[in-house]
């Protein structure tokens, strides 16, 4: 009898590309997807949205006087880890009530000192003074101080940040 022409024989060579093709997809497969794992994970990560930041105690600022209380916050964006420094003043007006202002300026970014003797901020960069609630009062600044919603709990200051 003779062989049927519908099926065709695999040669030795045919075998061994196939078994050695299918062998480098099982090693290509094996060490890609775990490295382009490694290499979109970090981006895709879930970044916290909200975070409440404790100050300290409240008893650490004085009633009537801006106190300016810092804390450093770390971010990660990726594989890139960044510390960032803040502050906000803490203006105490009674026992129980307080108002967080941003130290930043509202015109380019530079930091505003409280002077005592002058009873308000001032910004270094452009000559911007600013009231103790955080209202321009002159200088090229367009809007106030930035509020921070903040909260008292079990005696510390907390201030919420927004991404």
């Amino acid at each position: 009898m003779s062989k049927s022409s519908s099926y065709s024989r695999l040669s030795r060579r045919d075998f061994v590309e196939l078994v050695m093709a299918f062998v480098g997809a099982v090693i290509g497969t094996g060490i890609g997807l775990p490295l382009v794992i490694y290499l979109i994970s970090p981006p895709l990560k879930a970044q916290k949205e909200d975070d409440w930041v404790s100050l300290g105690a409240l008893e650490n600022c004085p009633i009537g006087v801006p106190s300016l209380l810092t804390f450093t916050r770390t971010e990660v964006n990726g594989w890139e880890r960044t510390a960032n420094s803040h502050g906000i003043y803490v203006w105490r007006r009674s026992e129980t009530e307080l108002t967080a202002l941003s130290n930043i300026c509202t015109h380019l970014g530079c930091r505003v000192s409280w002077h005592s003797v002058a009873n308000e901020y001032v910004c270094p960069c452009h000559d911007g003074h600013f009231a103790i609630d955080g209202e321009v009062l002159q200088g090229p600044p367009p809007r106030s101080l930035d509020q921070l919603e903040h909260k008292i709990q079990d005696g510390n200051i907390l201030i919420h940040l927004k991404g």
